[in-house]
């Protein structure tokens, strides 16, 4: 199933090139009080609210994804998980070119270990992206996002896929400069989920997939999960080690060779194999 939230958080189900809008299904969420949970009910609860989201699906308003306002398919992730240099040849890049490492050592995902985004920094794929630093490169980077069903800790690798609730393509967009990433990658619109959510059971295996982010029909980005250093079942285990993990997390798997500046104007064209394409645009502030 592909699960998406538009327009005014309406609830919908993708089918082809069209949304079948499914919003009444919210209406059986549980009802919570002060002090909210930290995690996405939505995604807590899918697995149950699935039949009646089937049933809607049958026979609810259908409208085209092209007239619609794609917003990042999980509303409230608790938090926003980032895998650096786990590509090998983006590590290699890394290195080698001064305008992405800014004089610092570049160090392996061993030895740095994941990062966090901030939750401010979400946007959908409608909402675009902005870049507002024009003394800065701002670089675009694709990656595969898995989204977190279940609260889990040290979680083994054995078992780690049974945790995601699904997959969706993400932008971890950057800042160049010597700052920590949590900081260069955290600033609005700099974290891109979309455009829609496909649960686990439809997507498959992520061990190997392929994906391409384009410019202007100029290959950009293109590569295989199977390059991973940290696999998505090595990427959950080793999260999961430090931070209990919540339904609706996020995990962005980390970006592979390829990287380059944005400029406002351009449109990123994001396409991950199982999920189906996004374009993203850069703004001006």
């Amino acid at each position: 199933m592909r699960i998406c939230r538009f327009d005014d958080n309406k609830l919908g189900v993708v089918e082809g090139d069209e949304i079948v809008d499914v919003t009444p299904a919210l209406e059986s969420l549980p009802q919570h009080s002060w002090p909210y949970p930290r995690y996405d009910v939505l995604i807590a609860h899918l697995s149950d609210l699935r039949p009646r989201i089937e049933q809607l699906a049958k026979g609810g308003p259908r409208l085209k994804v092209a007239d619609v306002k794609l917003l990042s398919p999980v509303a409230d992730p608790g938090k926003i998980i980032a895998a650096p240099v786990n590509y090998k040849l983006h590590l290699d890049e890394s290195r080698a070119d001064a305008g992405i490492h800014f004089g610092s050592k570049v160090k392996t995902i061993e030895e740095c270990g994941v990062f966090l985004k901030s939750n401010s920094s979400l946007v959908g794929a409608s909402e675009g992206v902005v870049s507002e630093r024009r003394d800065r490169r701002t670089d675009h980077e694709i990656e595969l996002g898995l989204v977190i069903g279940k609260r889990g800790k040290n979680i083994s690798e054995a078992d780690a896929l049974d945790y995601v609730a699904g997959y969706t393509i993400a932008l971890d967009m950057t800042i160049r400069g010597p700052e920590e990433r949590s900081l260069r990658k955290s600033r609005d619109t700099f974290s891109v989920l979309g455009p829609w959510l496909v649960t686990a059971d439809e997507f498959g295996d992520p061990a190997n997939v392929d994906f391409e982010l384009k410019i202007a029909g100029a290959s950009k980005q293109k590569a295989n999960t199977r390059d991973l250093i940290f696999d998505c079942r090595k990427l959950i285990a080793y999260a999961s080690e430090a931070y209990t993990l919540e339904p609706g997390d996020v995990i962005m798997t980390g970006t592979p060779e390829g990287v380059a500046p944005v400029e406002p104007g351009d449109v990123m064209d994001c396409w991950i194999d199982r999920i189906g394409r996004m374009q993203v645009a850069v703004r001006a502030a």
